[in-house]
């Protein structure tokens, strides 16, 4: 069990779908001989205080082939809305009787281990209603991390009308902190103008040099072996540069 809130049981949920408007079924892409969503639950399963990851997926058939992904490698799963994502999240999240969810999405095959345990430090610590690295971002896109407890999901559940709000599960939280109490994770160094995260073919041309650069199969790199590999190769920074970030609603 977590070794932070040992009395709680703390789920990281990653949601994934096959439908992607920018690439496609991005999700199982190949990395070094395995699907991007792999790598993102094998690196997640290095993070001392989750107990358990549950990939969450929508009920159309298109995505019988996360389900038959989470069936072959012994993951956990459950399915659900493909347009509110909400209810998708907070159905997984009641299903497997989490406590502290951990909301991952399924296009971060560099999500770091120690960014995600010290960012459920700083919700323990604070003892806040949401804690996240993306409130200020001073970490790469690609590290997002938000951490929140299921009754916080469920009054938001509830709550929340907005399209946005259903789509991208916790902005009726960090948009109301008259309501929730908000913890911020910041990095001491501003690495945000990184882009590391897989929307476009430019972002995950950019991934597959990482990973071809640094994967082994015996231990996750981290974020310092990244930053170094860009020190190395600095022209890696501009395969995707100009890509812009999607808006909320889009």
């Amino acid at each position: 069990m977590s070794k932070i809130l040992p009395d709680k049981k703390i789920s990281a949920i990653i949601q994934a779908r096959i439908g992607s408007t920018r690439l496609p079924a991005k999700v199982l892409k190949n990395l070094c001989g395995k699907p991007i969503l792999w790598h993102v639950w094998n690196r997640l399963k290095q993070a001392r205080n989750i107990d358990e990851i549950i990939i969450a997926t929508t009920t159309l058939p298109e995505d019988d082939d996360i389900q038959f992904f989470c069936e072959q490698n012994g993951i956990l799963f459950s399915r659900g809305s493909s347009d509110d994502v909400l209810s998708r999240y907070y159905d997984a999240a009641k299903k497997f009787h989490a406590d502290i969810i951990i909301r991952i999405t399924a296009d971060c095959p560099l999500i770091d281990p120690l960014v995600v345990d010290n960012t459920i430090a700083l919700f323990a610590s604070q003892n806040c209603d949401y804690a996240s690295n993306c409130i200020k971002r001073t970490f790469p896109r690609g590290f997002d991390t938000e951490v929140f407890s299921f009754s916080v999901l469920e009054k938001t559940f509830h709550e929340a009308k907005e399209k946005p709000e259903r789509e991208h599960v916790t902005p009726y939280i960090y948009n109301h902190p008259e309501i929730f109490s908000i913890g911020s994770y910041t990095n001491s160094v501003d690495w945000s103008y990184h882009r590391w995260t897989v929307d476009t073919p430019e972002d995950f041309k950019l991934i597959e040099e990482i990973y071809n650069s640094l994967y082994n199969h015996e231990q996750y790199f981290e974020f310092d072996d990244i930053l170094k590999l860009f020190s190395d190769r600095p022209e890696l920074f501009y395969i995707n540069h100009e890509i812009e970030q999607k808006k909320l609603g889009e």
